[in-house]
C-alpha cells in the first residue's frame, strides 16, 4: 500500500505558539504511520518555515534550528518546496493537518492558502475559521440562533484615544465588573477583569495590544462548561461536557497551562436537562458558523438561575495533557488514535458532502 503525505504544521507567530509546539506532540504521535508518512513542518514566532524530522525535536525545541525550509506552494501541484543551502527540491502532500492556535493558525487565513492548493485539510474552513475566531462575528451569528450569550460592548482600537468616550459609554450599558478581551486571540490571551475605571482602562490597553477589536462583557458567575463537538453536514456529534474547575479567578493563560490546581471534570453533575441543552446548543453553533471537523464549545452555567450561557467556539481545540476535548471524545467511545485519523479521511470531504 502506498502511503499518502501528511504535512502537519505546528507552532506559528501567535501568542499561543507554545502551546501549538505541545498539542502537535500529541497528534503527530496518533497518526497510523502505516497509513501516513508524517511531514512535520514547524512555523518560528517569526514566521519562518522549518522541516524538522522528528517529534522527538519538537519536545526538546531544537526544530528551531532546522536548515531545512518547508514551505507549501499555493500552486495546485500540491507539494511542499523544500529548500537547503545546496539544492531546492519538492514533495507531494495529499493533506494537511494544521495543529496550530491562534492567529494565522485558526483565523481561516492558512485554511485559504490550502484552499488555493487545493490541498484538503482538517479542521474548520476559511469562514468558518474566521467568524469563530473573531468574538464580536461569533457574537453576531449567535445573536441570531436564540441561545443566550453575555450582553457586550464592541470597542475599536482606534477608538481609546479618547478614552474618555469610551469608558462612558461602556459605564452606560454594563455593571462592573467586566471582561475584556481582544475579539481576535486564544488561550485568554490578553483577557482581563475590570473591577472599577481604572482597571477597565488598563484592561483595555492591554487588549488592544492583542487585537483592534476588543468586546468588553458582562460578567457571568457560574461554572464554566466545555462541550466537545466533531464532524460535518449532517452527521455533526457532540461528545459530552466536561466543567473547569479555575484555581485562579477566571480561567486565563496561566490558570490554563501554569497552575497545577486547576481541573477538569469529565461528565460533571448538572441539573436535569442542562448537560443535553449544552450539547444541542453546541452543535447549533458550530453547524451555524459552517464547522468542520472538530471545535470546543465553552459555555457559563450561570449561579443561581442555571442559564447556559454561551461563551466561545474554538476550531482547533488544545491537545496538551490537560486539554479538555481529547478527554471528552475518549469518554464518548472515540480515542485519539481513532478520532485523529478520522479526521484525516474526513478532509476529502469538505466539499463533497450536504
Amino acid at each position: 500500500m502506498n502511503k499518502k503525505n501528511v504535512a502537519v504544521i505546528f507552532g506559528g507567530s501567535s501568542s499561543e505558539h507554545d502551546i501549538s509546539c505541545i498539542s502537535v506532540v500529541t497528534v503527530a504521535k496518533a497518526i497510523d504511520r502505516e497509513k501516513y508518512n508524517v511531514i512535520l513542518i514547524g512555523i518560528t514566532k517569526e514566521g519562518h518555515w522549518l522541516y524538522t524530522d522528528s517529534v522527538e525535536s519538537i519536545e526538546d525545541g531544537s526544530w528551531r534550528k532546522s536548515d531545512i525550509s518547508a514551505i507549501i506552494s499555493p500552486d495546485t501541484k500540491r507539494e511542499i518546496i523544500f529548500k537547503t543551502k545546496e539544492k531546492i527540491y519538492s514533495e507531494k502532500v495529499d493533506f494537511v493537518f494544521p495543529v496550530l492556535h491562534g492567529l494565522f493558525g485558526e483565523d481561516g487565513t492558512i485554511q485559504g492558502l490550502f484552499e488555493m492548493a487545493k490541498i484538503p485539510y482538517v479542521g474548520c474552513g476559511v469562514l468558518s475559521s474566521a467568524v469563530s475566531m473573531d468574538k464580536l462575528y461569533t457574537k453576531i451569528i449567535v445573536d441570531n440562533l436564540g441561545i443566550t450569550q453575555a450582553a457586550y460592548v464592541p470597542v475599536l482600537k482606534k477608538q481609546l484615544d479618547d478614552m474618555d468616550a469610551v469608558i462612558a459609554e461602556i459605564e452606560a450599558k454594563q455593571s462592573y465588573p467586566v471582561f475584556v478581551k481582544p475579539s481576535n486571540a486564544g488561550s485568554s490571551k490578553g483577557v482581563s477583569k475590570a473591577e472599577n475605571r481604572e482597571e477597565l482602562k488598563s484592561a483595555l490597553l492591554l487588549a488592544a495590544e492583542h487585537d483592534s477589536k476588543i468586546l468588553v462583557e458582562e460578567t457571568i458567575i457560574g461554572r464554566e462548561i466545555e462541550c466537545a463537538v466533531y464532524g460535518y453536514g449532517k452527521n455533526v456529534i457532540s461528545a459530552g461536557v466536561g466543567e473547569i474547575l479555575a484555581a485562579a479567578d477566571f480561567y486565563d493563560f496561566d490558570a490554563k497551562y501554569n497552575n497545577e490546581e486547576s481541573k477538569t471534570v469529565i461528565g460533571p453533575e448538572l441539573p436535569d436537562g442542562k448537560s443535553e441543552e449544552i450539547e444541542e446548543a453546541a452543535k447549533k453553533i458550530f453547524v451555524a458558523v459552517d464547522g468542520f471537523g472538530l471545535s470546543r464549545v465553552d459555555f457559563f452555567l450561570e449561579k443561581d438561575t442555571d442559564r447556559v450561557v454561551f461563551n466561545e467556539i474554538n476550531t482547533m481545540p488544545g491537545h496538551t495533557a490537560i486539554s479538555m476535548y481529547p478527554m471528552l471524545m475518549e469518554s464518548k467511545g472515540h480515542p485519539l488514535s481513532e478520532y485523529i485519523n478520522e479526521l484525516i479521511e474526513m478532509a476529502e470531504k469538505r466539499h463533497d458532502y450536504e
